[in-house]
């Protein structure tokens, strides 16, 4: 079998490893196709060598067929299809006793504190798994992760039908937000200053508009009758854009934190108090927005393959993380871990 290790200092190296046997209550994983997120690329830039373990296997967005079951795995056999909920929580601490455990206190997130998905045979905790439909391509499958997201933000966000809804940021996440979001029957625009970014969004049916050419608090004051937006949903992760999301929400509206700031911003903490509006803070997602995430993958015609822009085979992945650094035109770029 061949993995993609991260060697640190910004080097993936491509070679044989040695699969590992499921134990108690684990699974061994043919993996099929794995995509590259955001949270791969602060690993390939250092941002997170304190909690990886050299050479590490990273990737945590998958599809997979079960090669092997362990002792004391009852419910799945192999053959079948399946993709990861990567989240591996100690069950004791405070957050998990009290049903939260996808923030426990001492998570283990598979692909970053223990060896991830771009590798052939992948060995994880039974728990893990959620069951894909036949009628869902493996290849397409490998996007249900960064729906699962999606779906966590929008139902934390409490979007409703008819509600008027801001993304801000048009990358992959910002994209499956606005698309959940506009499912769910709100009314979307994002913003976004990447052309290729743009052009694509507005090909899946989406309202897309560059903060640096359009007015956009005018915008949302002239199209809510100025109400002001109900949901804004932070996802570009930069200072303009915490900027931005105090300025759209009507009275009660809601700010959705999704995008990860690794340092302090300046925030009108005013606006808060003076729209009574509330801030809310989202992280990864649990097991149902998972069967969200499958169902609307499966059984609706929202365009999510659309934002597969390329497939790489695994010693591709260096490849696709210098694209995604660089700014290249792409969105979302999947490894076929079996080439």
């Amino acid at each position: 079998m061949r993995a993609a290790f991260y060697n640190g200092n910004r080097n993936i190296q491509t070679g044989p490893c040695q699969p590992e046997k499921p134990q108690e209550n684990q699974v061994q994983l043919r993996v099929s196709h794995c995509g590259i997120c955001g949270t791969d690329l602060h690993l390939f830039h250092g941002n997170m060598d304190h909690r990886v373990h050299f050479p590490q296997v990273i990737g945590h967005e998958s599809s997979a067929i079960i090669e092997a079951v362990g002792p004391g795995v009852t419910n799945w056999k192999i053959n079948d299809r399946v993709t990861v909920r990567p989240l591996d929580p100690c069950g004791q601490c405070p957050a998990c006793q009290r049903g939260h455990s996808h923030v426990c206190q001492k998570l283990k997130f598979i692909g970053i504190d223990a060896p991830g998905a771009m590798q052939g045979l992948w060995t994880v905790p039974a728990h893990t798994l959620h069951r894909l439909p036949e009628n869902l391509a493996l290849e397409t499958a490998a996007l249900i992760e960064p729906i699962a997201v999606a779906c966590h933000d929008v139902r934390l966000g409490e979007t409703k039908p008819n509600e008027f809804a801001v993304v801000i940021g048009g990358g992959p996440i910002g994209a499956l937000v606005a698309l959940v979001a506009q499912h769910k029957g709100a009314r979307v625009i994002v913003t976004e200053i990447n052309p290729f970014r743009i052009k694509l969004l507005q090909q899946l049916g989406l309202e897309v508009y560059d903060p640096r050419t359009t007015d956009i608090p005018a915008l949302v004051q002239s199209e809510t009758r100025e109400a002001g937006a109900d949901v804004v949903f932070e996802v570009s992760g930069t200072a303009p854009g915490a900027e931005l999301m105090t300025k759209l929400p009507g009275v009660r509206g809601r700010v959705v934190m999704v995008a990860v700031f690794p340092k302090p911003v300046p925030v009108d903490l005013h606006k808060f108090f003076w729209r009574e509006m509330r801030l809310i803070g989202t992280r990864v997602y649990e097991p149902q927005d998972f069967d969200e995430a499958i169902d609307l993958l499966a059984n609706t015609q929202v365009p999510f393959a659309k934002l597969i822009t390329g497939i790489y085979p695994l010693d591709g992945l260096e490849k696709g993380l210098l694209e995604m650094e660089q700014g290249a035109d792409v969105m979302k770029i999947l490894i076929d871990c079996g080439s």
